[in-house]
């Protein structure tokens, strides 16, 4: 079972992510400093993280619980009306594993906080077009002959998958679409993660745009 921790997102309860089974969900609405404490008493699997708090905002929370828990301990998913690429690469920054807004669809938000849990990262189709609209007009940078040839070493097969999640689209949407297993399509992305040098999806999108590779 996969225990979360509800900080400032009450109203996720009513939003219809199917509670009981595999997820249990345990709320506090008191802030940045009430989950803190809640964590010191809980045992919880996944945080699901408001970034508009009293006290503490979300992503300060954020890296403090980070620095007080080993990454393999604690997931943290970010929730947020405000998706802009400021908030997005400020939470990802303070250590959050993926970064959602509260518009997702039950199912999104459920795929979400499963992939998190398993140790991936997960970001909303909103939260990948914010980070390459800071990579691409925020910064504006050229396309790098460097960051090219490093994506000129994956397979045509590892590029189709990088190409799609430039897109925004998870790893059982691009398995859909391109006929495979999600495992399968994890395995192609982790390979694509490794030869371009990049620590997570966030990093594998900024390059890629830099390799001249667009939604």
């Amino acid at each position: 079972m996969i225990l979360a921790l509800l900080v400032e997102l009450v109203r996720v309860i009513h939003a219809g992510i199917p509670v009981g089974g595999w997820l249990s969900l345990v709320v506090t609405a008191a802030g940045g400093y009430a989950a803190m404490n809640a964590l010191a008493s809980t045992d919880v699997d996944v945080v699901l993280m408001d970034i508009r708090m009293p006290g503490i905002d979300g992503v300060e929370a954020t890296r403090r619980m980070c620095a007080s828990h080993a990454p393999e301990d604690l997931r943290i998913l970010v929730l947020t009306t405000f998706d802009q690429d400021e908030n997005v690469l400020a939470a990802l920054r303070a250590g959050a594993d993926g970064f959602f807004s509260k518009g997702a669809g039950p199912a999104e938000l459920t795929d979400g906080i499963l992939r998190v849990a398993l140790g991936e990262r997960a970001l909303s189709s909103s939260a990948v077009d914010a980070v390459v609209d800071h990579v691409t007009e925020r910064r504006n940078p050229p396309e790098d002959p460097a960051v090219e040839k490093l994506f000129a070493s994956l397979t045509p097969r590892e590029r189709e998958v990088v190409e799609a999640i430039v897109t925004g689209l998870n790893n059982a949407q691009i398995a859909a679409r391109m006929f495979l297993s999600p495992f399968t399509v994890k395995t192609h992305a982790n390979r694509a993660m490794m030869k371009v040098g990049a620590r997570d999806r966030a990093q594998l999108v900024s390059l890629a745009v830099q390799a001249g590779i667009h939604p």
